[in-house]
């Protein structure tokens, strides 16, 4: 009898068997393996001298490093009490300083700092590089802390218990090894953990599957099961998200965008009623807080994708309760962000991109109290920290050509006191910013900014810079940094004062419209993404703004795909192209590291089906030998153990082994973001800029 569930899996191991057969580059996948690295050594070595030997290199990363190591640049502030504390690198400290001091001593030109952890002191002793990749402390007291330390930039991290107020190590705390370990407090004398115990302990994307409670004093081989998921799942985590209320949240991640919700009470594990895409923003007034990412029908109410909810714990469990709508977005508008404080929600809302603040607070009577707090139009801002106990918060404000500002507001009055501002990186009065919109082949109207001198001639010769992201509901909104990185406006004194226009493609796959907007370019309409960004390009043509031989463009990560299938599509629309820490390799993406947890973004290229899709964009698998693609910057790390680096070798091999111009960069650390040092970016910085510079005047 025929088996068509049968025939069609056979077909597509058959399928996946031929191809792979056919990658004369696999070899490259073995992250550490002797041939794999000469090979990256090799390259380094060739880029090197290609375009490190460049005066302007010298004079660009010159121009970086002073740019990144600027003393006036605001550091990003965690609260704990009424200390303030903060991750500081510089030329002194190049893997950094954690440090503290009172927000009196903040609100002085020259603050005084108290030295935490000293992260080059510690890798000194260790004999290894560690990054500081945070901490977590136990409320309502801050002192008992969990300290992440990550050997090289890796997502694994090692966990060591850490005493705040004497500033040392518990020798026999709550310490993990290194693995992606998942650690919450649930008081001073027990955790939730998921991490590294053996065989079946892990998900197929490599992140816990179980979720276990360890008692202090107890070996972590002791800790105890409490919730197991599938091994296809993404990954489980508990944590406590409500101290008083003593909330205690269990999600087990069915994939990226989904997730099965439960409270954990007296022992037993009780699914809460939440739709898998909602997310939980905190608790206020003993309530959820939901943020929804599809219609829900619930209680005998109707709500919208992308509205803001207030629910009773007790509805959720199927008890009695009440739930009530906060705010709904609307064609332009939408909640970028909710911040749960105790004197109310800051939310973010986008109108168009460009970012406002309000503050909801719940009355007496039950109505809402809505205040905006001003700042600056046509900008982005964050919500920095929260003081837990006043309600006061730090918000942070920039735009393209305005550096980043740091404002204290006071919860009483909403009064936002200017703090810190970093000095100028380069001239932001000479060039001016416009937003404008384009159509892309669906009919899809796709909103870009372009930053250009205030004197440009539009000839269509300006060297001009477009990145973009179009993924996993990232959202690009104006930054001072360009991109999404926090690169303290290099990219004005890199490119703008040099001639250059900037451009920042809102495309769908994004957030920048909300959930709706993301979902538009999900799995078998990915491509909608990539149509996106090409209907950009050809807008900044029509404008005469550029042209293809003067048009650079970058993407990182999921940006890296959407830089190099748009190559491999359009490669006469470009003069040249950087490409970092990316996927390329669409149909082995779910093989590599933490990939399979992507599929709920990509799809599922084992799957006959899907491939058959996927295979139309994947840049690797559409490389055409006859054709001479534009020339082209791969960076990515040998400790990047998220998106893994056999997908920038393996295309650099084959485009160099097909006659392309190509340039190589791998730093043998820094994780997905590529560095671990100051000095470790803007060599980086420089080498893209060297390439676009040499290629699109």
């Amino acid at each position: 009898m025929f088996n068509k569930k049968i025939f069609l899996l056979s077909l597509t191991l058959l399928l996946s068997q031929t191809l792979t057969a056919k990658d004369n580059y696999l070899w490259l996948e073995n992250i550490d393996g002797k041939e794999s690295m000469n090979w990256v050594t090799l390259h380094n070595k060739i880029t090197d001298d290609k375009l490190r030997g460049n005066k302007l290199y010298k004079e660009l990363y010159t121009q970086a490093l002073s740019v990144l190591n600027n003393k006036s640049r605001l550091p990003a502030i965690t609260q704990n009490g009424k200390w303030l504390y903060n991750l500081w690198q510089d030329e002194l400290h190049p893997r950094g300083v954690y440090r503290k001091t009172t927000l009196k001593q903040f609100k002085k030109d020259k603050p005084r700092w108290q030295t935490v952890l000293d992260m080059d002191k510690y890798s000194e002793k260790h004999g290894q590089n560690y990054d500081f990749h945070g901490m977590r402390c136990l409320p309502p007291k801050g002192v008992d802390c969990l300290v992440f330390l990550s050997p090289g930039g890796s997502d694994a991290i090692e966990v060591r218990e850490f005493d705040l107020k004497k500033k040392k190590f518990i020798k026999d705390g709550f310490n993990v090894p290194l693995a992606k370990t998942q650690i919450s407090w649930i008081d001073k004398n027990s955790v939730f953990i998921g991490t590294e115990f053996g065989k079946d302990s892990m998900t197929d994307s490599g992140y816990p599957r179980t979720v276990r409670i360890w008692k202090r004093n107890s070996p972590l081989s002791a800790a105890k099961i409490i919730y197991t998921a599938d091994k296809t799942a993404m990954s489980t985590r508990a944590q406590r998200i409500d101290n008083d209320l003593q909330f205690d949240l269990l999600t087990d991640n069915t994939s990226f965008w989904l997730n099965n919700k439960y409270q954990i009470r007296d022992g037993e594990i009780i699914a809460l009623a939440i739709p898998k895409s909602a997310t939980i923003s905190g608790i206020y007034h003993n309530k959820l807080v939901l943020s929804l990412k599809q219609d829900w029908q619930f209680n005998q109410q109707n709500f919208i994708q992308g509205e803001i909810v207030l629910v009773d714990i007790s509805l959720l469990r199927g008890e009695p309760g009440t739930i009530e709508s906060i705010i709904k977005p609307d064609g332009s508008t939408v909640i970028d962000g909710v911040n749960v404080t105790s004197q109310g929600l800051l939310i973010t809302i986008l109108e168009d991109v460009k970012a406002k603040l309000c503050r909801y607070q719940k009355q007496d009577d039950g109505q809402w109290l809505i205040q905006t707090i001003a700042f600056p139009d046509n900008g982005a801002i964050s919500i920095s920290s929260v003081d837990d106990e006043t309600g006061d918060f730090f918000v942070q404000y920039e735009s393209f050509i305005t550096p980043p500002s740091l404002y204290y507001v006071n919860s009483k009055n909403l009064e936002a006191e200017l703090i810190k501002q970093q000095a100028e990186s380069f001239d932001g009065s000479q060039f001016k910013v416009q937003q404008f919109f384009t159509q892309s082949v669906d009919g899809t109207k796709v909103p870009y900014f372009v930053v250009m001198h205030k004197n440009i001639k539009f000839d269509g010769k300006n060297p001009t810079h477009i990145f973009s992201y179009g993924g996993f509901r990232n959202t690009l909104t104006p930054s001072y940094s360009g991109s999404y990185e926090a690169l303290s406006g290099a990219y004005g004194k890199l490119w703008l004062e040099r001639g250059g226009v900037f451009v920042l493609a809102n495309i769908r796959g994004g957030g920048e419209y909300g959930p709706a907007w993301h979902q538009a370019a999900l799995l078998k309409n990915r491509h909608k993404a990539f149509e996106d960004f090409e209907a950009v390009a050809r807008d900044l043509f029509k404008r005469n703004i550029t042209s293809a031989e003067h048009l650079g463009i970058e993407g990182r990560s999921n940006g890296g795909l959407l830089v190099t299938a748009t190559m491999t599509r359009h490669p006469e629309y470009y003069g040249a192209v950087v490409c970092g820490a990316p996927l390329i390799d669409m149909q082995r993406y779910n093989k590599l590291l933490a990939g399979a947890s992507w599929m709920g973004e990509y799809g599922n290229p084992d799957e006959a089906e899907m491939w058959e899709y996927i295979k139309t964009y994947s840049p690797y698998q559409n490389v055409d030998p006859s054709v001479k693609y534009p020339p082209i910057f791969f960076y990515t790390s040998t400790r990047d153990d998220r998106v893994h680096p056999g997908h920038a070798r393996k295309m650099a091999a084959k485009m160099l082994d097909l006659g392309n111009s190509v340039d190589y960069f791998e730093n043998i650390e820094g994780g997905h973001h590529g560095f671990s040092t100051n000095e470790q970016l803007a060599h980086r910085l420089a080498l893209s800029y060297t390439h676009l510079w040499s290629h699109l005047k």
